[in-house]
């Protein structure tokens, strides 16, 4: 835009397009509420005063906020495309992610991220990527790509390329790997920011891991852990996800001096819950629900976000930001009535008010590469009948290692319907290795059936729980032939089936379709197959293969020990 027609605009010798008037404008700057108009045009803020437009909308003192940022997100745990993603999210007040692919990136290396950066494109939501940094995550499981630092340095200067993705390999920059070392000097070298996953890690260890150059972190569960990165420069992002939800904790550790250093993110978010609940609008009232102020909660949504990935252009409502902006009724109840993206309106109530294009998807869908398994694969062969078993948490994506008796008969674990043990299968999915990893897990609940899904982090192996070999057959059949997705089996018998064509891990339909689908199949879960309620079946079936949570997961080449970073017999 023309820099003499922004001052003739800014200085009234000009009418603007768009005129928000009697507004209650939310200053992030100076921490007030300022009464004002809002002129707009083409795209952007041109003054922030007393203004008449070519078009004016009179507001009747309803708040003005600025658009919302999610500082870290997967879109594919929304399992749906960008686009279909972008019509949940920008109607609740989402108009800027920043978003890692590496779920896509696991099973499809540098195709997958090609394909999130040209889906993402033309959308009213802005899509900055952080390149995976982890294919995979760790050396003790197999991906369907290996991407280095050579690879990633073809994206590296794409101009939505922001830095380096969640560096989950803690271990790998702390004993100084050379491609984790190769990985940081070329975000370093390109003057890019690293997003750090270092959940426990404390002392001179986490030391190490900021002089590394990583600058935030997502996986604090506690204020000790959240205040002792802030102390050291980080920022936290305050995660409120479908699985992990760590947001009324982490409030608490925030008061006037640090709220700087706090953003918003939500990680990994299914459909149901977006849909229900909101996006990082529903992080901005559950903090305003726990006691923060409203101005620092949108605050920590919005410029603390763009001031921590360097965006110049978005979080504030000051001339020469882009008008994406967001109407709302109260601050107390943050009620989004509008949204507006680049000084147009593309959201109101809830509904979008754009449409989205098609893109080629040809090649990051039929990814689903198993031989035939059958019963034997499934034998957990035991030296004693003392065993490591998986324990799950509500609500959070750690584990407990814990040890308890099991029945064994002829040195092979038998089922016990007393004992809440169920048998989890992974199996490697990309390259028809063979490769079958066998673990138990208590706290799922779950009788008289199996699930079974192609979404198991990182890796995005095909992952299967249940309490009998019969049906955790019959779910793997089930996902090879829909492509990849997410199975229920009882008695048999398929019970429902979601296919997810694109990886495996994200639906071509729409996130309408995927939330009924989901919810059906939810009910299903704990209606007909008990699951346990304090969990979500399918997010936390998902985290059972990522060996970089503590304090156990299982991987396809077996148990594995996320404390020791070794493998453990069961």
């Amino acid at each position: 835009m023309n820099t003499k027609n922004l001052i003739d605009l800014a200085m009234k010798n000009k009418k603007a397009e768009l005129v928000l008037k009697n507004a209650k404008i939310v200053n992030v700057f100076s921490h007030e509420i300022v009464n004002s108009d809002v002129a707009i045009d083409s795209g952007v803020i041109v003054g922030v005063g007393s203004y008449d437009g070519i078009e004016n909308i009179d507001l009747e003192g309803k708040f003005i906020v600025p658009g919302l940022i999610d500082s870290h997100l997967h879109i594919e745990s929304a399992m749906v495309t960008p686009q279909e993603f972008a019509k949940a999210v920008v109607p609740r007040g989402t108009t800027t992610v920043i978003a890692d692919p590496h779920e896509i990136a696991n099973v499809c290396g540098l195709d997958g991220i090609e394909y999130m950066l040209n889906s993402s494109e033309k959308l009213p939501l802005d899509v900055y990527i952080m390149l995976p940094s982890c294919v995979p995550a760790t050396n003790f499981e197999n991906a369907g790509a290996v991407l280095s630092s050579d690879e990633l340095a073809k994206f590296i200067n794409h101009p939505k390329v922001l830095g380096l993705g969640e560096m989950m390999n803690y271990p790998g920059v702390i004993y100084k790997e050379d491609d984790v070392i190769n990985k940081l000097n070329l975000a370093h070298k390109s003057n890019k920011i690293i997003d750090g996953h270092g959940p426990d890690i404390k002392d001179e260890k986490l030391n190490a891991y900021v002089v590394s150059g990583v600058c935030t972190e997502h996986e604090c569960s506690t204020v000790e852990e959240m205040l002792d990165r802030i102390r050291l420069g980080m920022y936290v992002m305050i995660r409120e996800g479908s699985a992990a939800r760590n947001l009324e904790e982490l409030v608490r550790g925030i008061n006037n001096f640090n709220y700087q250093r706090c953003l918003f993110c939500t990680d990994d978010r299914h459909p149901q819950d977006t849909l229900n609940s909101g996006h990082i609008d529903n992080n901005v009232r559950l903090a305003i629900k726990n006691g923060i102020d409203p101005i620092t909660a949108i605050q920590i949504a919005t410029i603390n976000a763009a001031n921590c990935y360097n965006l110049k252009s978005v979080g504030a409502i000051s001339p020469g930001y882009k008008a994406d902006l967001l109407i709302v009724d109260n601050l107390k109840d943050f009620n989004i009535e509008e949204v507006y993206k680049n000084g147009k309106l593309v959201g109101k109530h809830k509904k979008a008010l754009f449409e989205t294009r098609l893109v080629d998807t040809s090649k990051v869908i039929d990814t689903v590469n198993i031989g035939k398994v059958n019963k034997e694969n499934l034998k957990i062969i035991l030296e004693n009948d003392i065993v490591n078993v998986i324990r799950l948490l509500p609500h959070n994506l750690v584990t407990e290692k814990v040890v308890r008796k099991v029945d064994i008969k002829n040195n092979e674990f038998k089922y016990n319907e007393k004992l809440d043990l169920l048998k989890l299968v992974v199996i490697e999915r990309h390259k028809n290795t063979g490769n079958i990893g066998l673990g138990l897990v208590e706290n799922f609940k779950l009788k008289n059936g199996s699930i079974a899904s192609t979404i198991a982090h990182d890796s995005h192996n095909i992952i299967v729980i249940g309490d009998n070999d019969e049906d955790i057959l019959n779910a793997i059949e089930e996902v090879k032939r829909i492509g990849g997705g997410i199975s229920i089996s009882s008695n048999g018998k398929i019970l429902d089936s979601l296919s997810l064509p694109i990886g495996g891990i994200v639906s071509d339909k729409s996130i309408e379709f995927v939330n009924d689908k989901l919810n059906k199949m939810l009910n299903l879960a704990y209606n007909e197959l008990n699951v346990n309620k304090e969990i979500d079946p399918f997010m936390t079936l998902s985290f059972l293969a990522l060996p970089v949570i503590p304090q156990i997961k299982l991987t396809d080449r077996g148990l594995f020990d996320v404390v020791k970073f070794e493998f453990i017999k069961i």
